[in-house]
């Protein structure tokens, strides 16, 4: 009987020399192997060939030996025979935050594994914004607990996302030193957003984050880029020359390209793969090593309904790409780049046992998958018990506002003897160089919304200093018209404070009062009545259940906001149109190219009004 090693000490560095020492011995039949997958036929991702009538030989949870059937040398304990089925790797997700799906990463893997995904990069900005000190512990508790989905964290560069944002953590030099030195796990640093900071030495975080990629680089680690909104030839080629391995935000083929050519990884994301690959394949592409397909952020509402890493291999063999070649996109060609070849991306030797039995290439039908080297799925049945965590107050008390919020948390004043004010408004994704202006009424010394206009009010509350910290001024097109109605929700990319929108200021206070109460998620107040909530009870972004009963809640929440009348106006992104607007989880992004966003008060932007490119400031209202 094998006696396997604790994982959550498995990529220590002297536990990796015993395992290869005891692979080498079974590799050569010298000890017994544990068992023997037989399959119809393997896809050698390396060479992009099908091998027929295939042996894997596991030990542990290692492939010790692959070959034609009956060619091992030694002895096995079990022998699995699957000759209708074709074998290909465990797929993996280059660019993922786990926290998109909201389910902590031992249920993440219970939805995931049976759709084919045994390995993922974290990227966590998100998890590191709101417990930076703590990001490793989270994301290697569940493969220490048992878990078979293998995390590799990224640790954020985000962190803060820019030098005009505070709270819930801070990564500098000796920050990312040390979490590359703590674990083999650590594949590098997290997608560098903050492009101003990178070429401009006068950027209050200019210091902060190349000291993070010096401290990757001594480790030998990857630099994973986002070059959003980057599209000049000059500054691409500045772009690659500060060491940013990558991008994941081109959106049309001339973009993607572009990147492309001049040395970049190209991370490809469902929302334009269909055009881009399209366009690749006219431009005739012959080698697509310098490709991946990535997810980057997917509820588990979506996860369930349309599929995990599976989904964008489908997408992109409907778009014509070769089956084999869009396997390499998920499998070989992300581990390469992340530099995890030696444990994930190939059925070979000395990998991780992580393979994925498909009956149907060209539809890409998963009906099973192993992890570990054992079976952890039928169809979407996901087999192993999922390990209960009792998570810490670190990862479930992150909600401190400090007192509960009042109407009056959310006025906004007006100057003295004023009948009007002009108010400076932002709407979802204002990507342009200056805020929009209008003039908005006066009543009782506040500034009032205009709903006849699409005006409504937005806030940040500051969920880390429990100084009860909030800015707030008014927006277009982005919030309820119906009256005595908010939304709130502690999902806010990128800092994760509390956003809120509302038609009034005691529905807002509800609102984000709610979010408190149940230390994070979301929070519809209708009319002045609590309407809905769904709860994110881990670090404000994830719930610890299975990814059913969160859609449940989800879908509770879908159903009360239908009862809401939604202001909308068309934004920059093609992503979101009118209705339920969880476009704003994503609304108060600071990463190029945003100009003027909305953050928690500071001292440097009392009112949270801050241009995030130049750290210019302005009053909500002049």
């Amino acid at each position: 009987m094998t006696v396997r090693t604790p994982i959550d000490v498995e990529l220590d560095a002297e536990t990796e020399i015993a395992i290869r020492q005891d692979l080498t011995l079974t590799a050569l039949g010298k000890r017994p192997a544990d068992t023997a997958l037989r399959v119809g036929r393997l896809l050698d991702v390396a060479t992009r060939t099908w091998r027929h009538d295939q042996e894997i030989i596991i030990k542990g949870r290692r492939i010790a030996y692959v070959g034609d059937a009956g060619s091992y040398p030694g002895e096995v304990g079990r022998r699995v025979h699957e000759p209708e089925l074709s074998a290909v790797p465990g797929l993996g997700e280059i660019h993922k935050h786990i926290e998109s799906s909201h389910l902590t990463p031992e249920y993440e893997a219970a939805l995931v594994l049976p759709r084919g995904n045994t390995w993922t990069c974290e990227a966590s900005h998100e998890f590191s914004n709101v417990n930076g000190a703590k990001t490793l512990d989270f994301w290697l508790s569940a493969r220490a607990a048992g878990s078979p989905l293998k995390i590799f964290p990224l640790p954020g560069s985000a962190v803060p996302p820019t030098g005009y944002e505070h709270g819930g953590g801070w990564f500098g030099y000796e920050e990312q030193k040390r979490f590359m030195q703590e674990s083999l796990m650590t594949a590098g640093l997290d997608e560098v957003m903050d492009w101003p900071s990178v070429w401009n030495p006068d950027n209050p975080s200019y210091d902060r984050l190349w000291g993070m990629i010096r401290a990757t680089f001594e480790r030998r680690g990857v630099v994973e880029g986002h070059a959003a909104g980057i599209r000049d030839v000059s500054t691409i080629n500045a772009f690659a020359a500060a060491g940013l391995s990558s991008d994941h935000e081109a959106w049309t083929v001339e973009e993607f390209w572009e990147k492309l050519t001049h040395g970049l990884f190209m991370e490809l994301r469902i929302h334009s793969l269909p055009e881009v690959i399209a366009g690749l394949l006219e431009k005739g592409l012959q080698d697509w090593s310098q490709i991946a397909l990535t997810t980057d952020d997917r509820s588990a509402s979506d996860t369930l309904k349309l599929g995990a890493t599976d989904y964008n291999v489908r997408m992109a063999i409907e778009a014509g790409l070769p089956p084999e070649i869009a396997v390499q996109c998920v499998t070989i060609n992300p581990a390469r780049h992340m530099r995890l070849t030696p444990w994930v991306g190939s059925i070979a030797p000395g990998r991780y046992a992580d393979i994925v039995l498909v009956s149907d290439m060209q539809s890409f039908a998963i009906e099973k998958v192993w992890a570990d080297g054992e079976p952890v799925s039928e169809g979407k049945t996901y087999l192993p018990p999922i390990p209960q965590i009792d998570w810490p107050d670190w990862a479930t008390k992150t909600v401190n506002i400090g007192r509960a919020l009042t109407a009056e948390d959310f006025h906004i004043k007006a100057e003295a003897g004023r009948s009007s004010m002009t108010a400076a408004v932002l709407r979802p994704f204002h990507w342009t160089d200056d805020f929009l202006t209008f003039d908005l009424p006066v009543e009782n010394g506040l500034v009032q919304r205009d709903e006849s206009r699409n005006i409504t009010k937005f806030a940040i509350v500051d969920r880390f200093s429990g100084k009860a910290a909030v800015s707030k001024m008014f927006w277009l097109g982005c919030g309820p018209r119906t009256p005595d109605t908010a939304l709130a929700c502690s999902m806010a990319h990128d800092k994760h404070n509390i956003w809120c929108a509302g038609s009034s200021d005691e529905a807002m206070a509800a609102a984000v009062n709610a979010i408190a109460e149940m230390d994070g998620g979301w929070a519809l107040v209708r009319e002045g009545e609590a309407a809905a909530t769904v709860r994110y009870e881990v670090a404000g972004l994830m719930s610890c259940r299975t990814a059913e009963d969160l859609d449940a809640d989800m879908q509770a929440l879908y159903a009360e906001g239908e009862k809401v009348d939604w202001m909308y106006e068309p934004t920059f992104h093609p992503r979101w149109g009118p209705g339920f607007p969880e476009r704003l989880a994503f609304a108060t992004l600071t990463c190029a190219p945003w100009r003027w966003v909305l953050v928690a008060p500071s001292d440097h932007a009392p009112q949270g009004l801050v241009n995030v490119a130049t750290g210019e400031t302005h009053p909500v209202v002049f």
